[in-house]
């Protein structure tokens, strides 16, 4: 059964980046939530162990998910990432942010849940993921055709579902079905920069916090960081969305799949 609280702000796809989530912080200080969900992709980025040290830290109650990127630093931590992976930067930088981290922290990503089920005023119950009910990096975007949205949604078996790992925000539905991508606080694929999270209850509010991304660009350089270049870099939302949906097509790696028994509202009836 869900845990039931009145307001929830959601904070996915951080990516290292204590800037961006700094500006998010100051925010919720002044209007504080019941409940945190941190949804994924928490330390892949250029300031790992702050941003970690930063949510862990948190005043409010937090619940925890997987994101795919979680589970590349444990592999860069673990030295598993293949090599043919470590020429992408992003797989470079996933292995160079788990320098970082100690025995205990890389324990602690690698035994965050992949799903999170709670009770919303106003929405009822929702399910939060990273990138689906069935998969921490199964994409869905504003550019997924709403026969697929329906059965990701049918699959999951929540009327209100919250995800993230596309890097930007939606608000859609499928029938009586619900899905709602939180944006990312830390490299999000959007029109304006900033930091893009998300508040639900009694409505849904796709949220976004200016900061100043060139000084935090400067410093993500300084630090040697190997992606640097890709977190302020320009894109076209809708290009970056299209690309993602022709992506979808491929099989799923096996390490990312949520096995059912996982997912509390799974068997449930439509």
């Amino acid at each position: 059964m869900a845990e039931r609280d009145a307001t929830v702000v959601a904070l996915y796809d951080i990516h290292g980046n204590v800037p961006a989530l700094d500006a998010v912080l100051a925010q919720l200080r002044d209007n504080p939530p019941d409940v945190v969900v941190v949804g994924g992709d928490v330390c892949a980025g250029p300031m790992p162990r702050e941003v970690l040290a930063r949510l862990r830290e948190l005043p409010w109650p937090t619940r925890w998910l997987r994101g795919n990127a979680d589970r590349a630093v444990v592999m860069g931590f673990d030295g598993t990432i293949g090599p043919e992976l470590l020429d992408h930067p992003l797989y470079a930088g996933d292995a160079w942010a788990a320098t970082f981290l100690d025995a205990t922290e890389r324990d602690f990503l690698a035994g965050l849940p992949p799903l999170q089920a709670l009770e919303v005023d106003g929405l009822g119950e929702v399910l939060f993921c990273h990138g689906s009910a069935r998969s921490d990096e199964e994409r869905v975007t504003t550019a997924t055709p709403e026969d697929r949205l329906a059965r990701i949604l049918r699959d999951a078996g929540a009327r209100v579902l919250v995800g993230g790992h596309t890097h930007r925000q939606f608000d859609r539905r499928a029938g009586h079905r619900r899905m709602i991508n939180a944006g990312s606080i830390g490299r999000p694929y959007e029109r304006e920069p900033g930091a893009y999270w998300l508040r639900l209850g009694p409505d849904v509010s796709l949220q976004r916090t200016a900061y100043d991304t060139a000084t935090a660009d400067a410093a993500f350089h300084a630090l040697g960081y190997p992606a640097a270049d890709l977190i302020f870099a320009p894109v076209d939302p809708d290009v970056v969305a299209a690309d993602f949906e022709r992506a979808s097509a491929r099989p799923l790696a096996p390490a990312s799949l949520i096995a059912s028994a996982e997912n509390p509202l799974y068997d449930r009836p439509a």
